[in-house]
């Protein structure tokens, strides 16, 4: 009996078992199925935000760091936790109290069209870069678990399906109430067999005597660096403040003080897992020292019992599905709402509306399979994808705190602006001196923004927030 594969199918069973559930409760209304009725609870907010985090970078991305340079790796799921609490504490409340769907809206609210149009093509690029990444993530795992059913293009085919047809099913509902199921498995599986895995190779400290001396495999900030941890911090800060698929969850919220507690809870929350992952990272170097890194973690879970390796490839699996869903989600949500709402069908009923933005699950669904067909090094790129997020970073901020300084045209040349920094980075190496464009993202757009400010005589004098 292949126990492995006997428990994939049984989770992938009540996931979508919890999907046609959820499906009952996403109908209805159009806001039923992109946010959840915005009756989120704050442990569902907490899960939500949980599983959008700790997806392939977070797991597969970090263990795959820490193959090469140690326990470090993992303060990469520490700045999401730090992003997610700072979220909490600065705007996710006054999200929910601006009664909007996405980021464009607010957008649309403050200042023009071409706005609009930007920041939804933005947007949307940047999640289908991160959606991509999970594809990517989600075939390794599952040509690891069972090579002899799936390559590593079919375990991406197989992952696009599930990821598409959650979605696809009960929209937020479904995400939010798998991601209960998703978080449970993944700090069960990961922390068991991270337990394990120490433990059957004699403790942490026969591990370190026993791999290359030249790496400072259990130093937790030589391997990646200072500047590379404060880029870290940095760039996942930016993401929480701005991203479409994480202002979407606090948008979901029964209330505003929902939302806030939601996000703090499930930033604590986060922190640990990632050094979990960079610890099975090392544990995976010295088991299968000539593996390549990607392949690494799979491989050594494999090596457990099979009881284990069937559930922590599966909860490795289940970060991928919480991650994809969510952002699967949010990207057919700009499309339909900031697209075709706003410029092809004003006029459109809400039942059509649903099904616009379930075929734009779908339709988004396999581009970002197309993609993930291209890219490589899970958090390297979604490292360069977010740093896009910096100018609506810049731009929401100086909304909701210093609305006086918003002018028509400041969004739209902001986020140009931010273009423009990101492929300058990657064609001119010569620009290159920080050691991060997130750096140079937040030296240029606040500056472009506030140039508005001063040369541009019409002043956004709209309020910033209104009541809940």
């Amino acid at each position: 009996m292949n126990i492995p594969l006997l428990i994939m199918l049984c989770y992938i069973a009540v996931l979508f078992l919890i999907s046609f559930y959820a499906k009952r409760r996403s109908e209805g209304s159009s806001e039923n199925y992109i946010l959840a009725g915005r009756q989120l609870s704050t442990p569902l907010i907490a899960v939500s935000i949980i599983g959008l985090a700790i997806g392939g970078a977070s797991t597969i991305g970090v263990s795959e760091q820490a193959f090469k340079v140690g326990l470090s790796a993992g303060w990469y799921t520490v700045a999401w936790g730090a992003g997610a609490i700072t979220m909490g504490f600065l705007l996710a409340k006054k999200y929910r109290q601006m009664n909007i769907a996405t980021i464009p809206d607010l957008l649309e609210r403050y200042y023009d069209r071409k706005s609009i149009v930007a920041g939804v093509a933005c947007q949307i690029i940047i999640q289908l870069v991160i959606t991509s990444l999970q594809y990517i993530a989600g075939g390794s795992i599952l040509a690891s678990l069972l090579p002899e059913i799936f390559t590593m293009q079919t375990g991406m085919i197989t992952s696009a399906i599930v990821f598409i047809g959650i979605t696809f099913i009960g929209g937020m509902w479904s995400a939010s109430l798998a991601n209960i199921l998703n978080v449970t498995l993944i700090y069960v599986g990961i922390t068991a067999a991270t337990i394990i895995q120490v433990t059957s190779l004699g403790g942490i400290n026969n591990i370190a005597i026993r791999l290359p001396a030249n790496v400072p495999y259990f130093d937790f900030f030589q391997g990646i660096g200072w500047l590379g941890i404060v880029s870290w911090f940095i760039v996942m800060i930016t993401v929480n403040l701005s991203l479409q698929s994480i202002v979407q969850i606090s948008l979901g919220a029964k209330s505003v003080e929902t939302a806030r507690k939601g996000f703090i809870a499930g930033g604590i929350i986060m922190l640990p897992i990632g050094f979990l992952a960079a610890i099975l990272g090392i544990t995976a170097k010295m088991t299968f020292p000539t593996a390549t890194a990607a392949s690494a973690l799979p491989q050594a879970i494999m090596s457990l019992n099979p009881f284990l390796a069937g559930i922590t490839l599966a909860a490795l699996w289940a970060a991928d599905i919480s991650t994809a869903c969510n952002l699967l989600l949010s990207s057919a949500t700009l499309f339909s709402q900031d697209i075709y709402k706003k410029f092809i069908n004003p006029q459109v009923s809400d039942a059509k509306y649903v099904l616009i933005t379930k075929s734009s699950v779908a339709v988004l669904g396999l581009l970002t399979f197309l993609l993930a067909l291209t890219v490589s090094g899970i958090i390297k790129t979604l490292m360069v994808g977010l740093s896009l997020t910096t100018a609506f970073s810049v731009i929401v901020l100086f909304t909701m705190f210093a609305p006086r300084l918003c002018t028509k045209n400041s969004a739209f040349y902001t986020i140009i602006s931010s273009l423009i920094v990101l492929l300058v980075w990657q064609f001119i190496p010569s620009v290159r001196i920080f050691p991060h464009v997130i750096y140079l993202e937040w030296l240029v757009c606040p500056i472009i923004f506030l140039m508005f400010s001063i040369f541009e005589p019409n002043s956004v004098a709209k309020p910033a927030v209104e009541s809940d």
